[in-house]
Formats: C-alpha cells, sequence, structure tokens
C-alpha cells in the first residue's frame, strides 16, 4: 500500500496567533536535572529538525536547553520554546519567569505555563485549592508578564474541565495551551472537547507512554504499524496530532527522533480503531501514569484527583 506521510511538521495557530509546531521535543529526563544528558539531547534534535522544545524550571535543565539552542545557530525566531512555573513559584511569578529566562538565556519564551495548578508555600506545603495564591491569583499575575514582550504567550499544564470552569469567568486571558498526559488509553476526550470550544490548544504530553509503556506492545497499535510499515511511535504520535493536539514526546536516540518526526496520515477506520481502544476490557487501568496518593486517595503532588477535576479510572 501507498503511505501518505507528512512532508512537514504541521504548525498549530494558537489563539493569540502565534504558530506552534505540533511535534516538540519534552525536555524531561525522568530525573531532576540530567543537564549533560539533555543538552545534547536537544543538540542531536536540533540537527535532524526539531524546532519546538519543552522544559520547566521543576526540570532543573533550563541552562542546559538554553544552551543547546544559542549554539545551534538556528535563528531564534525559528525556535519554539516552552517552560513552565513550578509550584513554589505561585507566590513570585514575575521573579520566578525572570529566573528561567535568565538561566535559559533566549531572549524571550514563546510558551510560559502553570506547571500545576496547585501552589506550595514557602516550607514545602501544598496549599489547599480555597488558599492564596489560588491558581486563579497566579495566572493574573501571568497575564502580566505579556506586558514585559519577553513571553508571546502564557498556559496551563494539568488542567481539567473542572479547573477551567473556577479559572475562565474571573481572568481576562484564556490560556493559549493547556498540557495535559494525552495518549490512545487516555484520549481526553471531553477535556479535548472543551478546550476546542474556548479556543484553548491541548498538548499531550507523555504521547507514547512512560518507561515500558503498554501502548508499544498493544495489538492495535502493532497491528496498524504493521500495515503501513512505521514504528509504533510514529502511529501513536500521528494519531495525537491528527485529531488536533500537539505532542512532546522524549528520546535520546537520534534514529527514533527522525523517525518520530515522520508522521501518517491514516484512514479512517484507523483512526477510530485507535479512537476505540480505551474502551477495551483492561486497556483504561494503566491511564495514570503518574499515579500517586493523598489522603489515602489517589492523587498527585498534595491534591487529589477530585481537587483536580480528574474523573481517571484506576486499580
Amino acid at each position: 500500500m501507498t503511505v501518505e506521510f507528512l512532508t512537514s511538521t504541521p504548525l498549530i495557530t494558537l489563539n493569540n496567533g502565534y504558530k506552534m509546531p505540533a511535534i516538540g521535543l519534552g525536555c524531561w529526563m525522568g530525573s531532576y536535572g540530567e543537564g549533560e544528558r539533555c543538552e545534547q539531547m536537544v543538540r542531536t534534535a536540533m540537527k535532524v529538525g526539531y524546532r519546538h522544545f519543552d522544559t520547566a524550571a521543576g526540570y532543573q535543565n533550563e541552562e542546559h536547553t538554553g544552551r543547546a539552542l544559542r549554539e545551534s545557530g538556528i535563528p531564534r525566531s525559528q525556535i519554539f520554546l516552552t517552560t513552565k512555573l513550578a509550584s513554589t513559584d505561585h507566590h513570585r511569578v514575575r521573579e520566578a519567569f525572570e529566573a528561567s529566562l535568565a538561566r535559559l538565556d533566549c531572549e524571550y519564551v514563546d510558551l510560559f505555563l502553570m506547571h500545576w495548578p496547585q501552589a506550595e508555600d514557602e516550607t514545602g506545603r501544598v496549599l489547599k485549592e480555597y488558599e492564596s495564591p489560588t491558581f486563579v491569583e497566579t495566572w493574573k499575575e501571568m497575564e502580566k508578564l505579556l506586558d514585559t514582550g519577553r513571553v508571546k504567550s502564557i498556559g496551563v499544564s494539568n488542567f481539567s474541565v473542572k479547573t477551567f470552569g473556577a479559572l475562565l469567568p474571573q481572568v481576562k486571558i484564556v490560556p493559549a495551551v493547556n498540557q495535559v498526559q494525552l495518549h490512545p488509553y487516555l484520549p481526553q476526550t471531553e477535556l479535548l472537547d472543551y478546550c476546542t470550544s474556548k479556543g484553548i490548544h491541548l498538548t499531550a504530553y507523555s504521547p507514547l507512554g512512560q518507561t515500558d509503556s503498554p501502548l508499544f506492545t498493544d495489538e492495535t497499535i502493532v497491528r496498524i504499524a504493521e500495515k503501513y510499515g512505521v514504528s509504533t511511535g510514529q502511529v501513536l504520535l500521528s494519531w495525537g496530532v491528527q485529531r488536533g493536539t500537539s505532542v512532546v514526546p522524549k528520546s535520546e536516540k537520534e534514529e527514533r527522533l527522525k523517525t518520530n518526526l515522520k508522521l501518517l496520515k491514516f484512514d479512517s477506520d484507523d483512526l477510530e480503531a485507535i479512537n476505540a481502544i480505551h474502551r477495551q476490557p483492561g486497556k483504561n487501568k494503566n491511564v495514570a501514569f503518574h499515579l500517586g496518593y493523598v489522603d489515602g486517595k489517589p492523587g498527585m503532588f498534595g491534591w487529589t484527583y477530585e481537587q483536580l477535576g480528574w474523573e481517571y479510572e484506576y486499580e
């Protein structure tokens, strides 16, 4: 059969008119720091054609990411750079942004995200959703950053329909992006529809799952990969982009970095088969790769799933 690949990485137009490549490189290395590894990964990715890079203050590798981008020889205008506000910095948004920008040393940031809706105080205590600074207060401080000219777009990460319901009625600027865990076992269909209706673009982190992801051996994904003669990773990323999201996978291997950029177009039957995977018995038990517990209930970083507005199924 003839396989139809996209000739270039699609560009997503955000709600403020700025454009973002649909495929980026996630710079979370699986542990904090790992600067040298991250720097080499970014250098390799730049060489094979990546122009969208996603890091965070919490990853502790902004300095190395920025150095690789600066030394690549690629004009800054051709690079889309995202970083994120740490939960420990919700009470000092401007200072935290300035610190990230100094570490990156890349003139400006294309997208600045609130990494998580929950904040921590100076002692490390996770604040309740009603304690100041709330995520609404934090967002209002992020809005002010746009006046500096050193950040082009602002957005959020790990927000749900519930947390958006509390945020949007109280703010002036609608987030340009919401970055969440998203893949065929966790398609986030309700959230995607909601964000689309509000003009918020959805970006998928962990679009391939994480270490030893069951997605790579899922029989439907494997069958479609064999049909098109591509890798399972290409199937997963192509699905994400074809349904209107962007994706930020991570790989340190040059050959995998190359193939991840080669997106294909599925026929409608294959697209629907992938869309239906999460409804198959046993498939959704692995959706929450970041499963944690708060006060005996499933949660993440001090908030329960209920507080976060996540309605994941879990074991």
